[in-house]
């Protein structure tokens, strides 16, 4: 891509280049992205989404990066960045609206002190409004599809109100996951009043429960596999006896090994392939697809 474009990018957003991806997703793994984009309003976004389409430039939305693996690959393209702008979030009553760049975990805090509840299962998930919705992030068999009220979506040059029923959520699946090209820029949720203390001893006793169980202090996605009906994925994964299992610089977490861990320096293609081992010693000793529940951007076979 030319200067032409860095400087048509320029007019519109504050613009960012060469930059790793490994800096913008909790795994700390990915390629060079070319340009980095970090629209300050609605009508910003539009104008660089609508440059983009023009000059037939790829793009992608990344919000903290908590459930993606980019492979190593440089990208050419340019990464949309929400978090820095598109953050804030307002309470009217027992409803909140929240822009898609906010911090869940900032949301759920100041939900409980609002004495707000519905948001617990979200203290502890490292990531923004648009990427829980986008995913349907949940814990604790909870997700956030059931507080969602409707999302405000960008979808062909419109900004527009969708109500929670035509989103398409199931378990870690949404509607979005199939039109890339649609934007989550904010969500409105209805909460329920409930005493402070109270939420805030759930969140401090699941805080407590993560730690202990959850390894926290390495670079991960969170949990790799999605649970299939009736049993825990790290079960299969125990079961297989890829507790500890190493493949390059990832490893299965000793501690829970539904995470594979980045533990020394681990490439992109160290990580996928030992996600993929796990799949098939899983199939073959137990019959049980496993579905990687991360999402996969920037690799050959799916360019």
């Amino acid at each position: 891509m030319s200067d032409d474009l860095y400087r048509k990018l320029k007019r519109l957003s504050a613009v960012e280049t060469d930059q790793p991806l490994s800096k913008m997703t909790t795994l700390r793994i990915g390629g060079v992205a070319k340009y980095v984009v970090y629209p300050n309003s609605a009508v910003a976004l539009d104008a660089v989404i609508s440059l983009l389409k023009k000059e037939n430039v790829p793009w992608k939305i990344i919000g903290k990066g908590s459930d993606l693996l980019c492979s190593d690959d440089p990208y050419d393209g340019v990464i949309v960045r929400l978090d820095r702008h598109f953050r804030n979030y307002y309470f009217d009553g027992d409803q909140v609206i929240s822009q898609a760049g906010a911090s869940i975990i900032a949301l759920s805090v100041d939900a409980a002190k609002n004495g707000l509840s519905g948001l617990e299962f979200a203290s502890g998930i490292p990531g923004t409004v648009g990427g829980a919705v986008f995913m349907n992030a949940g814990a604790y068999k909870a997700s956030i599809a059931d507080i969602l009220d409707e999302v405000f979506v960008y979808r062909n040059g419109r900004m527009e109100w969708i109500p929670v029923e035509e989103c398409g959520f199931s378990y870690r699946s949404s509607i979005f996951q199939q039109h890339p090209d649609w934007i989550i820029a904010a969500a409105r949720m209805t909460l329920v009043p409930k005493d402070t203390k109270e939420i805030f001893s759930l969140m401090d006793d699941r805080r407590e429960r993560r730690m202990k169980s959850q390894p926290l202090d390495q670079p991960s996605c969170g949990s790799v596999f999605r649970n299939p009906e009736n049993v825990n994925a790290w079960q299969l994964i125990d079961g297989i006896g890829y507790r500890g299992k190493r493949l390059g610089g990832a490893v299965v977490s000793e501690k829970h090994c539904n995470f594979i861990l980045n533990t020394d320096n681990a490439s992109a293609r160290d990580y996928l392939d030992l996600a993929r081992e796990i799949q098939d010693k899983v199939r073959e000793k137990y019959g049980i697809e496993l579905q990687m529940e991360m999402e996969r951007f920037n690799w050959p076979e799916e360019k």
